[in-house]
């Protein structure tokens, strides 16, 4: 949570400090600040609320400084108010630090350094690391030195950045557990939380791993550990394109996001198998390919929408490969008593490759001897560096909070990896692995076909926004699919919504159904067609009102239901993607329709980097 941006060169920093926190609103947005030094002294502004009202209060400063630091906050100590927004300043207002993450030790210290006399203006733990960096500049000026000891003082997970107007060459920046990208230019330097941020820039960027630091100069980036000792490691060039970042006349990235979905899933499937032969290529899993014959258990981990695609995965990969698959929360995994070993699979799902129950969640893994791995959207991400063998998605940046086509293509990514598997495993012959990849050929085209329900969608939203609870049911494979949708509305209007697998309708939830309660059902014409044909049933006779979402060329049920919305057929496995879709749309269009901020809904950010 929470989005930093640094910079030093020869521009003037605040556009360039803006424009990177517009890219970041989406890690944090209840208030934000910036600070420049501006002609040998500290300029710090802050404000409540989104980058615009930072933007309205440094819009007329004429403020030409070339070096500075930005932060958009998603709160977590302190309540969103100026005093607790970034950047945040020692007692002389010379040294200013902005912070993504928690301190879990900050009150100890505060303590400690009220008795030796700092004055605090926070209720933040962040402010703790100004006023400890002040403390060692007193006893030695080099403000690299002074960072290093601070931060060895700290127990908790962070990601800075440190401005002192004593040395005004350099900015420092640090890791532990939450993101840091830096960024290389021709005389521009740069840190930030997410690549987003510096895209328009620069391409070329190192990713520090927890324990570093970076001094950035006019010179270049030297990258360090905590104990001083210089790190080489080569630059990485970023493929994505800096306009995948723009609404490019989308209402909303959501919206854009969405409709980038047959790019994202052709991208993410692209040059990675062969129909002709048969075969699947997945550059990163070679160091595990030896072991993969020898699994005997694979567990899914992820958070929010990618365990969604988690439970997807089961299916597909206990299907394809015949290897009994697990699906658990990252937050949980590692609190349970695990009976895993060096025969289990930890497969991880993350879009940032940031989010800290995930990372935890490999660590402990890795200290019980099972083999990791991972399914990510960004390249070079703490996830990635973690894990012996990676599968990328080729989504391109996703700034809608509400994830659209990571989803999808995180599903793409699942059932090419459980064709993979199958192979290694000698569960799938050629002839079978042809059918499914003709299947998964077809994906992109078919969901380009879905997205013509948008104006159907939109018109649902028109007649059911004002309704406040809504039921999604699916069955089999699909039923992650309902808990998706229900994910969807919730999050970003706010409407409540309960997913479950249509079986268990009876079980509870059909004590909600009356006239007033919209149901969404998936329905499409598969091996369980007759079993959510009966749960309709049980739907209409209690007058509830159902969306159901059916085959092409199903002829009964749509006149069984309040309203259809069709999709192509396609295989069992792959259906899930196409029913994603409709419960995006539909999810959008209410939200839009109550006035809700849909990029960008209250309380959520789009990395999780904190417990």
């Amino acid at each position: 949570m929470c989005g930093i941006v640094g910079y030093i060169g020869d521009k003037k920093v605040v556009p360039i400090l803006i424009d990177g926190l517009k890219r970041l609103e989406y890690r944090g947005y209840d208030s934000a600040g910036l600070a420049v030094l501006e002609q040998g002294r500290m300029v710090v502004h802050r404000s409540v609320g989104k980058i615009k009202e930072l933007e309205s209060a440094v819009w007329g400063a004429n403020l030409t400084g070339t070096v500075g630091l930005g932060h958009t906050r998603w709160a977590t100590h302190g309540r969103p108010t100026e005093e607790n927004a970034h950047p945040h300043t020692d007692c002389t207002g010379d040294l200013v630090v902005v912070h993504n993450g928690i301190i879990e030790n900050y009150l100890a210290l505060k303590e400690k350094l009220i008795a030796e006399g700092h004055a605090f203006r926070s209720e933040t733990d962040t402010e703790v690391i100004a006023h400890l960096i002040e403390k060692y500049l007193k006893e030695d000026p080099d403000i690299e030195r002074a960072t290093r000891r601070a931060l060895n003082d700290l127990t908790g997970a962070y990601a800075i950045g440190v401005l002192w107007k004593g040395d005004p060459g350099r900015i420092v920046g640090a890791r532990c557990q939450s993101p840091l990208v830096v960024g290389l230019g021709e005389g521009d330097f740069f840190f930030a939380s997410d690549i987003p941020a510096i895209l328009s820039h620069t391409r070329n960027v190192l990713f520090l791993n927890d324990g570093e630091m970076v001094v950035l100069t006019r010179e270049g980036a030297h990258v360090t550990t905590l104990n001083g000792e210089t790190v080489q490691r080569p630059v990485e060039k970023v493929l994505w394109s800096p306009i995948l970042a723009e609404k490019g006349g989308y209402k909303h990235f959501m919206l854009k996001e969405i409709y980038e979905q047959p790019r994202a899933v052709r991208d993410t499937i692209r040059g990675r198998f062969s129909e002709e032969s048969a075969t699947i290529f997945v550059e990163g899993m070679e160091q595990l390919e030896e072991h993969l014959a020898a699994i005997d258990k694979i567990i899914l981990i992820a958070c929010g929408t990618a365990w969604h695609a988690g439970l997807v995965g089961k299916f597909m990969i206990e299907e394809l490969a015949r290897v009994p698959a697990e699906v658990d929360y990252s937050s949980e995994f590692r609190y349970r008593d695990l009976v895993v070993g060096d025969r289990t699979l930890v497969l991880a799902i993350s879009q940032s490759g940031e989010t800290l129950d995930t990372l935890a969640g490999i660590k402990e893994a890795q200290l019980r001897d099972c083999h990791t791995a991972a399914i990510c959207n960004v390249v070079g991400s703490s996830l990635t560096r973690e894990v012996e063998g990676v599968l990328y998605t080729h989504a391109g940046p996703e700034i809608g909070v509400a994830a659209s086509k990571t989803f999808t293509a995180q599903l793409a990514a699942l059932y090419l990896f459980a064709l993979y598997l199958g192979q290694k495993r000698g569960t799938l012959n050629a002839e079978r692995v042809r059918a499914l990849l003709a299947d998964l050929v077809r994906l992109p085209q078919q969901i380009e076909h879905v997205l013509h329900l948008d104006a159907e969608t939109e018109r649902l939203a028109q007649q059911y926004h004002a309704k406040t609870d809504f039921l999604y049911l699916g069955r089999g494979i699909n039923y992650p699919i309902a808990l998706e949708g229900a994910l969807k509305l919730k999050e970003i209007s706010y409407i409540h919504a309960e997913g479950y697998p249509a079986g268990e309708m009876k079980h509870g939830p059909i004590a909600l159904i009356t006239e007033e309660m919209p149901v969404v059902i998936l329905a499409p014409q598969d091996k369980v067609y007759e079993k959510i044909r009966g749960n309709i049933q049980e739907v209409k006779a209690r007058d509830g009102i159902v969306i159901a979402v059916c085959s092409e060329g199903d002829t009964e049920l749509p006149g069984k239901v309040d309203h259809a919305l069709v999709v192509p057929r396609t295989s069992h496995l792959l259906a899930p993607v196409l029913l994603a879709i409709p419960m995006q749309l539909l999810a959008y269009h209410v939200a839009v329709r109550k006035g809700c901020d849909v990029d960008q809904p209250r309380n959520l950010a789009k990395s999780v980097t904190v417990e």
